[in-house]
Formats: structure tokens, C-alpha cells, sequence
């Protein structure tokens, strides 16, 4: 098994130590650091991914196969700067006013960070603004937003709306999501894409932002 299999098979198992070992020991042995996050890390995590969205795996064992990449990230990131990385795009990430929830959120921050994004995550309980000061700021590609309660949901129209007013919707992919979204919803307030999952989310956000 070649080392970044070995990574892929011990992120996807949460095993943090060993990943840091393994990334450790790729770049000692001059490994191109891309390869490293892409055949390494990034497919670990895209394979949990596709596991969670069949349900073979669940909620834990994302996070744990997500802390086991974020181990592995912190000793390859340097390295990408160095060889100039550049992120698939940047994503600004919140749950919306009003809606204290993040364990939704959590989620999609991690599958996007598997997916190659560069992610802006602003919390819970955001303002419209903080979403679209934050996207003006770091020159983001995608608003995604996140609500799990019903009386909350309109605040991603408010987003969508102040976008318009200001002249700035078509500069942004918006993404909506949470349980009690539907496609029907995220059409009705003028969002991009409603995705029911993570991974889902990750996906389609990599593919909406290569297809710009």
C-alpha cells in the first residue's frame, strides 16, 4: 500500500497520530504536497463522505475522520503555501439569524474542507450582513447557509435579498440547506442549489464552482 493509501485507510478510520506520522513521512521523502492532500487527505475524506451519504457510516465517525484530517492539515499546510496551493474556491459558511444549531453546519464546514475549499465559517445566529460582508471580503465564490428550524428559514431569504439590493447576487453561488429545506423552498427564495446532506453539499459546491 503506497503512503497516501495508508493515510486515506487511517483518516477514514479517525486515526489522527497515525496521519500526522504518514504526512510527516511523505514530506521528509519530498512527496509533492498536493499529491499528499489530494491522493492522502482529500480522498480519505470524500470516501467518508460517500460512505455517510449511504448511511455506512455516521455523524461520529465523521467528525473523528474530519479531526484526523484537520491533524493532518496543520503539518501539510505550510508546505502548500510554499508550492503555492491553490483552493478549488472560497466558501463562506453560517448558520442563519436566529438558529443556534452547528452541528449541521460542522458537517458541511468539514466535507468542503475534504472537497479542497477554502472556508469562512462565521458561526451560528448570523446576520445577513456578516454572510455578505465576509463573501465581499475574502472574494468568495459560494454563500452557503444552514437552518434547522422552521420559523429561521425565511432569514436565508433576507440574505438572498440583501444580495439583490446591493447589486452583488449574480457574483455569488448560494446554497441552502437543513432539515426542514427542500428544493422547492430553496427555489422559492432564489438560492443557487438546496443539497439534503454534507456531502451532497461538497460536491455540488466543487462542481458549481468549476463549471463559473
Amino acid at each position: 500500500m503506497s503512503l497516501t493509501q495508508e493515510m486515506s485507510e487511517f483518516l477514514q478510520k479517525g486515526r489522527a497520530k497515525n496521519v500526522k506520522a504518514l504526512v510527516q513521512q511523505a514530506i521528509d521523502e519530498g512527496m509533492d504536497p498536493k499529491i499528499i492532500l489530494n491522493e492522502g487527505l482529500l480522498s480519505g475524506m470524500m470516501t467518508i463522505g460517500e460512505k455517510f451519504k449511504n448511511n455506512e457510516v455516521f455523524v461520529p465517525e465523521v467528525l473523528v475522520a474530519a479531526r484526523a484530517m484537520n491533524a493532518g492539515l496543520t503539518i501539510l499546510e505550510p508546505k502548500l503555501v510554499e508550492v503555492g496551493n491553490e483552493p478549488v474556491g472560497k466558501a463562506v459558511v453560517g448558520t442563519v439569524k436566529g438558529d443556534l444549531h452547528d452541528i449541521g453546519k460542522n458537517l458541511v464546514v468539514m466535507m468542503l474542507k475534504g472537497a479542497g475549499m477554502e472556508i469562512y465559517d462565521i458561526g451560528v445566529d448570523a446576520e445577513p450582513d456578516a454572510f455578505i460582508e465576509k463573501a465581499e471580503e475574502v472574494n468568495a465564490d459560494i454563500i452557503c447557509m444552514s437552518a434547522l428550524l422552521t420559523t429561521t428559514m425565511p432569514n436565508m431569504k433576507n440574505v438572498i435579498d440583501t444580495l439583490q439590493e446591493r447589486g452583488l447576487r449574480d457574483k455569488y453561488i448560494v446554497m441552502v440547506g437543513g432539515a426542514p429545506v427542500n428544493d422547492s423552498f430553496a427555489e422559492q427564495i432564489g438560492a443557487d442549489y438546496y443539497t439534503p446532506d454534507a456531502a451532497t453539499c461538497a460536491e455540488t459546491a466543487k462542481a458549481a464552482v468549476t463549471e463559473r
